[in-house]
């Protein structure tokens, strides 16, 4: 196979026309519905401007803005709410004028916006209180409209034909916007606007606002991109009893994580972030929660997005993993499908639910290209018996996961060597499918691409792995053969990972092999995924962990994804040399298997450096990998989506790494090996680390290695012990 782009490939990455990074939009999300805002509240679509109300890949909503006397309100603050419910606009209006004459000096009139997204609706609410010594008779106006775009349209794939947009209709609720799609579904907006407008025109709403000095008045805006079902509460009623749920239900599930308080505020500022952004991201499905990859571009279900997710959520909320397991088991595929790169027992790589999904103009309605979620899979489920003993879910799961060993025997070992490769069914398919899924992430020293079946260095580790968890699980299950069938085939693989892998020339792992067994001798950070699986002698592993913290990887925000001086070395690409927060997470918690701590929290310390100069203190999906210089901030990549589930994570997977968290559920014990203190505190808190029922509060302090725990609330049959 070439991995050359194709015109395919190319369509399914975003274009960068203009960067996000530029607009530093605000996101809010919840379920099946996200937005995104400038920062006075406003929707505004465009060329390269991913803003709107979107429902399942739709963007039901493309403009909503407000006016005052015909200009927009000046900007005086914009903030989210530290658990993401609310962004909140402080906003005034300008001079005001009629042709030559000053009718209102700017910032007499305050505007309070209130925004979040519950239940497929978007509410807001304008406080407006007048500050003027006089009367005033003044015009709001919002500019409303929706294009109904599918998101592989906003992300820059063109279409030769639409479907029919209809106009604007009014009635007793409200105004319904709505488009006829080419798969023949309706999508509509309802947009309702309290108290009613004084006027209402196709694209647009006008009310006539009389304020006293001192005078104070609300308006509330709501728009729904699902019918309700039931008979809809006014706009207002809709706004306060929305709001409650919504910072109910944020709550609800960020209670049953583990808290984090250091001594460093601002660490514990991004942190809270972190955490506010994850519970913002997961949507609950029939089947537990799921962590949507991130907005704007990938807010929906992926595999392996998910799956390394919850793996770094694990020792703080085990919950994530089950429902994820349980999600990507239901949705595991059963049958051959080259369209789809479906075989029996792949997991699911990525959902989508919009018109070009469902007319299969992208593959993704329900897609299985990618070549690590199916090893993954098996991995988390081991984890997660071993965090929390549950044989219950895992006895339920073990028919998923034998069908998942099946394929890594079967269709992933395309030529019998004992190697999992991809290789993509039709032209339509994503040409690479590791995690470095971009068309030219996978080449040779001299840059020229790999051609496939392609061997992934960590995908052979991710399988060692995943045969080590399913003989523990078949163990537990009473099943001792086969549990000693799997220990024996993981460590036949491993010493051919050591074999065939190995190149002392680099003095790491190959980042691949090709189709003809030829190793692609690039230094990557894709070697450090093999501490993560545990395939590595402790020698090679410290190895690897010296090379990736070495001056040519490390750029002093976090591991590149390729070593300076290798031949397709690019610190502003997308795969080959940018710092991705999820993938230094991974590294790191691999240096931890091996007990290199302090590496590991090198790693923590340089993200957390780089999260200092970020806005709301968010990791992105990945940063430009430019060498760190004094006094600067890292070099934000255009497109990057934030907030990311697998970067917002990243900081709690290096944290365990650091101070070495593990569970023992049989004797309800949490165990700190040999703890190593991030440069940036001498002090972690942690609040209601759980093992079964049990909770317990542990206070982590020291310097460097020498580190103490000690023990301030427990609930239950619960105890924690410090290995030194």
């Amino acid at each position: 196979m070439d991995n050359e782009p194709s015109a395919g490939v190319d369509a399914f990455f975003v274009a960068a026309t203009t960067s996000l990074q530029v607009q530093r939009p605000r996101t809010l999300k919840h379920g099946d519905t996200f937005g995104v805002f400038d920062h006075t509240g406003d929707v505004l679509a465009g060329e390269g401007n991913p803003g709107g109300l979107y429902y399942r890949d739709t963007r039901h909503l493309s403009r909503l803005d407000l006016f005052i006397n015909g200009k927009r309100p000046l900007l005086l603050s914009s903030d989210m709410r530290e658990d993401n419910a609310t962004l909140t606009c402080d906003l005034t209006n300008p001079d005001l004028h009629a042709g030559e004459v000053l009718l209102l000096e700017h910032d007499l009139i305050h505007i309070r916006r209130s925004c979040f997204v519950f239940d497929a609706a978007c509410h807001q609410r304008l406080a407006i209180r007048s500050y003027a010594d006089t009367p005033q008779t003044l015009t709001l106006e919002l500019r409303f409209s929706a294009d109904f775009a599918d998101l592989f349209e906003v992300r820059g794939q063109r279409r030769p034909r639409r479907g029919t947009i209809h106009p604007p209709h009014r009635d007793a609720e409200g105004v319904t916007l709505a488009y006829t799609g080419l798969d023949g579904a309706r999508r509509e907006t309802l947009l309702r606007l309290e108290p009613r407008p004084d006027r209402v025109e196709p694209g647009s709403a006008t009310f006539t606002l009389h304020l006293e000095p001192g005078a104070r008045a609300q308006y509330y805006i709501e728009a729904r991109c699902r019918p309700s079902g039931e008979r809809l509460k006014s706009a207002t009623e809709s706004f306060f009893i929305a709001m409650r749920d919504s910072r109910r239900a944020l709550r609800r599930a960020a209670g049953r994580a583990t808290a984090i308080e250091t001594g460093n505020e601002i660490f514990n500022e991004a942190v809270r972030r972190s955490v506010s952004d994850l519970y913002m991201l997961m949507t609950d499905t029939d089947l537990g929660a799921y962590p949507y990859a991130g907005i704007p571009w990938y807010s929906t279900a992926f595999g392996r997005d998910a799956l390394i997710t919850a793996l770094m959520m694990l020792w703080m909320d085990p919950a994530v993993a089950r429902g994820v397991l349980r999600y990507l088991a239901a949705n595991q595929a059963t049958a051959f499908d080259p369209a789809a790169d479906a075989e029996p027992g792949k997991i699911l790589h990525e959902v989508r639910h919009g018109e070009m999904a469902e007319l299969k103009e992208v593959p993704f309605r329900r897609y299985y290209g990618s070549v690590d979620a199916t090893p993954l899979f098996v991995v988390l489920a081991g984890a997660y018996l071993r965090r929390t003993g549950d044989m219950g879910t895992l006895q339920a799961l073990w028919p998923h996961i034998e069908a998942a060993l099946h394929w890594i025997d079967t269709c992933g070992d395309r030529d019998g060597d004992g190697f999992v490769e991809y290789h993509r069914m039709t032209q339509t398919g994503l040409a690479n499918q590791g995690w470095k899924d971009s068309h030219d992430s996978i080449f040779h020293a001299d840059g020229s691409m790999a051609e496939g079946p392609i061997a992934l260095v960590e995908v052979q580790g991710y399988v060692y792995r995943a045969r080590r968890a399913a003989a523990e699980i078949a163990a537990r299950l009473g099943d001792l053969a086969r549990a000693e069938s799997l220990r024996s085939q993981a460590e036949a693989l491993r010493q051919r990972i050591e074999q065939a892998f190995w190149c002392d020339e680099i003095g790491s792992y190959a980042l691949a092999l090709d189709g003809a067994k030829r190793q692609c001798r690039v230094r990557s950070s894709n070697a450090g995924h093999l501490l993560l699986a545990g395939t590595a002698s402790a020698e090679r592993a410290a190895l690897v962990g010296a090379q990736l913290l070495g001056s040519q990887f490390f750029s002093g925000w976090g591991v590149r994804t390729i070593a300076t001086g290798e031949s397709r070395y690019n610190p502003m690409s997308y795969h080959n040399g940018s710092v991705w927060p999820h993938d230094n997470a991974l590294i790191g918690m691999g240096l931890g298997r091996y007990r290199l701590r302090r590496e590991a929290a090198r790693i923590l310390d340089g993200l957390f450096e780089a999260a200092t100069y970020i806005d709301l203190r968010r990791l992105p999906e990945l940063f430009c990998g430019f060498p760190r210089r004094r006094g600067q901030g890292p070099t934000f990549y255009p497109v990057a989506c934030v907030p990311q589930a697998w970067s917002a994570a990243a900081p709690l997977g290096l944290l365990q790494a650091c101070l070495g968290i593990s569970f023992d559920p049989e004797s309800r014990t949490v165990c700190f090996d040999r703890p190593v203190m991030p440069g940036f505190t001498d002090r972690i808190m942690l609040t209601g680390l759980a093992v079964g029922d049990g909770r317990i509060d542990v206070l982590v302090q020291g310097h460097d290695t020498a580190v103490s725990a000690t023990v301030l609330n427990r609930s239950g049959d619960i105890r924690a012990t410090v290995t030194s």
